[in-house]
């Protein structure tokens, strides 16, 4: 399989959000997803994507700031692949793509969280390097 990684255009991004539905079991309306997104094109976001032929089948955001403990640095923000393209290489394809292009861009770092019981993406992550530094924390206000 022939697969392609890019930055998609802002004027796509409306694109993501039925593998965006899928991460999330449909948690947003697909009309609150689209107002997030608008909002979030304008801030230093991008949105990565995968595409097998013309199918649009994973996706990431990314998130660039720095940091006083790491620099310069991209967090990587909802990671989806299409399950039945799990578990044959492409998360790792897709993350030295990654790797590559935000180098490229200056940046020295890269960070993520994920769900406690995600367990299976612990162990991509390990496998890749990333460490664990803190507890992500979330407050409703």
């Amino acid at each position: 399989m022939s697969f392609t990684f890019k930055i998609i255009d802002k004027t796509e991004i409306n694109s993501i959000i039925p593998l965006i539905q899928k991460l999330t079991n449909n948690k947003n309306s697909d009309e609150l997803l689209k107002q997030r997104f608008a909002e979030m094109v304008t801030q230093n976001y991008e949105c990565a994507v995968i595409y097998d032929g013309n199918k649009l089948i994973g996706v990431t955001g990314l998130w660039y700031c720095t940091r006083h403990y790491s620099g310069r640095s991209v967090e990587v923000d909802h990671v989806y692949i299409d399950d039945s393209y799990r578990s044959k290489g492409l998360g790792k394809q897709f993350f030295n793509w990654l790797y590559e292009y935000v180098k490229q861009k200056g940046y020295e770092t890269m960070e993520l969280n994920t769900y406690v019981q995600n367990y299976p993406s612990h162990k991509f992550y390990y496998n890749e390097g990333f460490q664990i530094l803190g507890y992500h924390f979330l407050k409703k206000l």
